[in-house]
C-alpha cells in the first residue's frame, strides 16, 4: 500500500511519496537512523505536489486552521487533484499520513481518504521538515527561514489577541499598589502625630482623621501665631466650627515645646507628602473601580471592586478565577491555614479573602460558613460570566447579589429566596432588551396578567361543580377519590353545601309533586352519598371507634 505524507510548511502545503519502504520497512529505527543522511533518505521520500500560499496573510489562516484541526477549501482542492481518486465500495490501496491526528480524521470524514498518524509517519516528518528546502526547486536560500519567521510572529500575535481595554494585569498591579499604599500612609501618618505632637500635643486627641490631622498640621505650623482670625480658614479644613475653636483655644494653653524654624518647615513638607499620597490614594481607587468595571464588571457589583480585585491578583488573572471551583475560591488566600489544618488533622478555614465581604460581616456567627460557601459559589459564576461573555454588563452580577441578599434574609427570617433559574433568565432578558422603557413596563404589566388568570380560574370555578354534577348523574352517585384539598376546591365544596342546604328546604314539595317516587328517591341517595364523601374526613375518627366497640 502507497503512503502519501502531508507536510504543512511555512510557504506551503506539499505532498510526499515514500517509495521506498521495501528497502527499510515499517522500523521506526531504521527510519530514525536514515533521517539524518539526505542520499539514504532521499531514496526513501520523493517530492509529488506541492502548493504555495498566495500571501503571508492566506499563510496564518492555513495554519489557525491546521491547529485548529480543520480542513480549508484550499487543502481539500490540492488533495484531491494530487492523490488518486477513491472509488466508492472498493478500499483504497493508498494511505495518507499526517501529523495532527484531529486533521487527519476530519480529511477521512469529508474526503474518504485514510490517514494515519504514527511515531512512523512522525520520523519521515522529522525528516521532511530537515531536508525540506532540498525538495523544493527554485527555492532560495533564506527564503524558507524567512517564510517560517513571519508566519511564526503573525500566528502568535494573533494568538495573543487581546482587548486592550480588558487587560487584567492592571488591575493586579493597582490592587497590589493600593495596599502598599495603605500600608505606608497609615506609618507616615502616625510618623506626622509623633512629630508634630512634640511642639502640640493636645491637637491628636482633638482631630483623629490622619488626612484631617496632616492638613492642619501643614497649616498651623507655629502653634504660637494661631489667632481668632485662622478660625474661617480652620473651619475650612476640620469641617466644624467648634472643633476649629478647640483647636485654637489649646494652641494657646499647649504643654509643648517649642521648634526651630527649619525643624517646622521639616514637619510641614512630610506633612505636604503625607497628604499628596492620601490623596493619590483616593485617584488609584477611582481607576481601580473603572477598571474593574471594565475587566470584571459583574464579579464588582457582586461583591465589590477592591474584594474581586484580591481575589484576581491572588489568582493570577481572570481566566485562572474563572478555573477554579467555587470551593478554592472560598479559601483562596487561607492557604496557610489549610495545609496547617490538614497537617494537624484540624478544622479546615472556612473563608479567605471574601471574609473582607459585607455578606460574611453581616451574617450571624453560626451562619457565616454557610454565607462563605454560597457567596463563593456565585462569586464563581460572576468570574466565570465575565471571562467569557463579550458584552460588558452588570445585570448578572446585581442578579447574583440579590440572591446573596435574599439568602441572608431566609438565614435570619426564613423568607423563602428565588430560584437561580429564574433569576439568570431575568437577568438573560435585560441585556437582550435594547430598550430601556420596556424593561420598566414589564413589570407593571405582570399583575394585569395575574389579574386575568384570577378572573378566569374564577370562571373556570363556576364551571367546575356543573361538569361534577354531569359526572356523578353518569355514575349513578360514585364520586372518584378524593385529591388534596386546595383552597380553591374549599371554595367549590362551601358552594356546593350551600346549594345543597338550599335544595334540602326544598326536598318536600319535589317529594309530593315527582312524577315517579324511585326517581326522588335516587336523588336523595345521590345527596346522601355526597355528603358522606364530602365529610370523610371529620367521620372517620368516630366511625372507627364505634366499629371497635362492636367488636368488643
Amino acid at each position: 500500500m502507497a503512503l502519501y505524507i502531508l507536510y504543512e510548511s511555512a510557504s506551503g502545503y506539499s505532498l510526499f511519496l515514500a517509495h521506498g519502504l521495501d528497502e527499510i520497512g515499517q522500523n521506526t529505527e531504521a527510519v530514525r537512523g536514515s533521517v539524518a543522511d539526505l542520499n539514504r533518505f532521499g531514496k526513501v521520500v520523493k517530492l509529488a505536489a506541492f502548493s504555495p500560499f498566495e500571501s503571508a496573510l492566506d499563510a496564518l489562516n492555513q495554519c489557525n486552521a491546521v491547529s485548529e484541526g480543520q480542513m480549508t477549501d484550499e487543502l481539500r482542492n490540492f488533495l484531491e487533484l494530487t492523490l488518486p481518486k477513491v472509488k466508492e465500495g472498493k478500499k483504497p490501496k493508498f494511505s495518507l499520513g499526517v501529523a495532527e491526528p484531529k486533521l487527519g480524521s476530519h480529511i477521512c470524514e469529508v474526503t474518504k481518504i485514510p490517514c494515519q498518524s504514527n511515531e512512523f509517519v512522525l520520523e519521515l516528518l522529522r525528516g521532511l521538515r530537515l531536508h525540506f528546502d532540498r525538495f523544493i526547486e527554485n527555492l532560495k536560500p533564506g527564503d524558507l527561514e524567512k517564510a517560517q519567521l513571519g508566519l511564526g510572529h503573525s500566528y502568535s500575535r494573533a494568538k495573543v489577541k487581546f482587548n486592550v481595554n480588558r487587560v487584567d494585569n492592571m488591575v493586579i498591579q493597582a490592587i497590589f499598589l493600593l495596599d502598599t499604599l495603605d500600608k505606608d500612609i497609615n506609618s507616615f501618618s502616625m510618623r506626622v502625630r509623633e512629630w508634630y505632637s512634640w511642639h502640640f500635643p493636645e491637637l491628636a486627641k482633638i482631630v483623629s482623621d490622619n488626612y484631617l490631622y496632616s492638613k492642619v498640621a501643614k497649616y498651623v505650623e507655629d502653634k504660637s501665631q494661631l489667632s481668632e482670625d485662622h478660625l474661617s480658614d480652620l473651619t475650612d479644613i476640620v469641617g466644624d466650627e467648634d472643633k476649629a475653636k478647640e483647636i485654637i483655644e489649646a494652641a494657646k494653653a499647649s504643654m509643648g515645646q517649642d521648634l526651630s524654624p527649619i525643624d517646622l518647615i521639616n514637619v510641614k513638607q512630610f506633612a505636604l507628602r503625607v497628604m499628596d499620597l492620601a490623596e493619590y490614594r483616593k485617584k488609584l481607587y477611582d481607576y481601580l473601580v473603572a477598571k474593574m468595571n471594565d475587566i470584571a464588571p459583574n464579579l464588582a457589583a457582586l461583591i465589590g471592586e477592591v474584594v474581586g480585585a484580591r481575589l484576581i491578583s491572588h489568582a493570577g488573572s481572570l481566566t485562572n478565577l474563572a478555573k477554579c471551583a467555587s470551593s478554592t475560591l472560598q479559601i483562596l488566600g487561607a492557604e496557610k491555614a489549610l495545609f496547617r489544618a490538614l497537617k494537624t488533622h484540624g478544622n479546615t478555614p472556612k473563608y479567605g479573602l471574601i471574609f473582607h465581604s459585607s455578606f460574611i460581616g453581616r451574617a450571624s456567627t453560626r451562619n457565616k460558613g454557610r454565607m462563605a460557601r454560597y457567596l463563593a459559589n456565585k462569586c464563581s459564576i460572576a468570574s466565570r460570566i465575565d471571562c467569557f461573555l463579550e458584552k460588558s454588563t452588570t445585570a448578572f452580577g446585581e442578579k447574583l447579589r440579590e440572591q446573596v441578599e435574599e439568602r441572608l434574609d431566609f438565614y435570619d427570617k426564613g423568607v423563602a429566596p428565588r430560584k437561580n433559574l429564574d433569576m439568570m433568565k431575568s437577568a438573560i432578558e435585560t441585556v437582550e432588551s435594547k430598550d430601556t422603557e420596556m424593561d420598566v413596563d414589564e413589570p407593571a404589566n405582570e399583575p394585569s396578567a395575574k389579574k386575568g388568570k384570577k378572573k378566569k380560574s374564577k370562571a373556570g370555578a363556576k364551571d367546575e361543580p356543573m361538569a361534577e354534577e354531569k359526572l356523578e348523574a353518569v355514575t349513578n352517585g360514585h364520586t372518584a377519590p378524593e385529591e388534596p384539598k386546595s383552597e380553591k376546591k374549599k371554595k367549590k365544596e362551601k358552594r356546593k353545601l350551600a346549594q345543597e342546604a338550599e335544595e334540602e328546604k326544598n326536598e318536600p314539595t319535589e317529594n309530593v309533586n315527582g312524577a315517579n317516587g324511585f326517581n326522588a328517591e335516587d336523588g336523595t341517595a345521590k345527596k346522601k352519598k355526597k355528603k358522606k364523601s364530602k365529610d370523610e374526613n371529620t367521620e372517620d375518627l368516630p366511625a372507627a371507634s364505634e366499629g371497635k366497640k362492636k367488636k368488643k
